[in-house]
């Protein structure tokens, strides 16, 4: 029997959860599914919870990064080969789609594959058989392929670079990751998740907390490397706090980062800016006064979310001192407590 994964799914935001619900209606099935998203979104996990949650759960699931293996190894690796096929291959090998009959196989990074193998993994997929390399007996499986990528496969269609048949195949059922930049309501849960299991694997009694400082330095970044790139951060800045009884302050984003490194800053003046990031489009004659309050709160209630009202992290947020940012809550009879 298959082992469970290890790492648990973490996530309460709107669009997770839908990504979660369209997971479990195409898991009943056992089409091809593609999981497509950035990097670092989890789609490995989600591709396991695919086969954890499907009626194969019981059988193999293998998983088979595309990207690691030159077109002569990967073809063996999938499809297998037969003694004498090629210099080395002394005895058959079985290959990832026998191994996985009756289960799942995930083909991770699945752009990188070439034209000519996409075309037997397109046979296997129509019609559930395949010949291993040197071969010429045809051997017959019961596979769901699940297609993981972060490439745009349509694009690669049009410029040629990836089979129209084989996309039509895998695409099925299509269930995009979102980026954990529209998942704000995950991101402290999963740093205090990864923070917890950094520091017990430090043998740490226990994990003292991010600041409000930290917290709001979290929330403000734009995670281009998503929950990835938040679980190296996280884990590092726990493995470099001296003092585990205080409570983390600063986030290490940049491993690199050091006052001896040599950079060249680039910066962009106001004038250098889209002229609509420089002036909000205003409509005369106006209330002044009125306009100013609807923006302050406007931007009260905005960092307010991004915090989830934690209003220390909202202050920090917003630049304000914590009793300024209350004093403007009762202002405008914002208080949540």
């Amino acid at each position: 029997m298959p082992e469970r994964p290890s790492q648990t799914i973490i996530g309460e935001a709107p669009a997770f959860l839908a990504m979660l619900e369209h997971v479990s209606r195409a898991a009943t099935l056992s089409k091809p599914v593609l999981v497509v998203g950035e990097r670092g979104t989890g789609k490995e996990l989600i591709a396991a919870r695919l086969h954890f949650l499907s009626p194969r759960w019981e059988r193999p699931l293998i998983k088979v990064n595309c990207a690691a293996l030159t077109e002569s190894i990967l073809e063996s690796e999938l499809f297998g080969h037969e003694a004498g096929a090629f210099t080395g291959a002394s005895k058959s090998h079985i290959g990832h789609f026998e191994r996985a009959d009756g289960g799942t196989l995930v083909l991770d990074e699945l752009a990188t594959i070439s034209l000519r193998m996409q075309e037997k993994i397109l046979r296997v997929i129509e019609y559930g058989e395949l010949q291993r390399v040197g071969g010429s007996d045809t051997v017959l499986v019961d596979v769901r392929t699940v297609g993981s990528t972060n490439a745009d496969l349509r694009e690669l269609v049009a410029q040629g670079q990836f089979r129209e048949d084989l996309l039509d195949r895998l695409a099925f059922d299509v269930i995009t990751v979102p980026p954990l930049r529209d998942r704000l309501e995950d991101i402290l849960p999963l740093a205090y998740a990864f923070a917890i299991n950094m520091a017990s694997e430090m043998k740490q009694e226990y994990f003292a907390g991010f600041t409000a400082k930290a917290s709001s330095s979290l929330l403000r970044r734009d995670w281009p490397g998503n929950v990835r790139e938040l679980k190296n951060a996280v884990e590092r800045s726990v493995h470099r706090q001296a003092n585990q009884e205080l409570q983390i302050d600063n986030i290490a984003f940049d491993p690199f980062d050091s006052p001896f490194r040599l950079r060249k800053e680039q910066i962009r003046t106001t004038a250098e800016l889209p002229s609509e990031q420089r002036v909000r489009k205003t409509v005369l004659p106006m209330n002044f006064d009125a306009r100013m309050q609807e923006t302050e709160k406007e931007l009260l209630l905005a960092g307010l979310e991004k915090a989830r009202f934690n209003q220390r992290v909202a202050a920090d947020l917003l630049g304000l001192t914590y009793h300024q940012l209350r004093g403007k809550i009762r202002k405008h009879k914002l208080d949540h407590s």
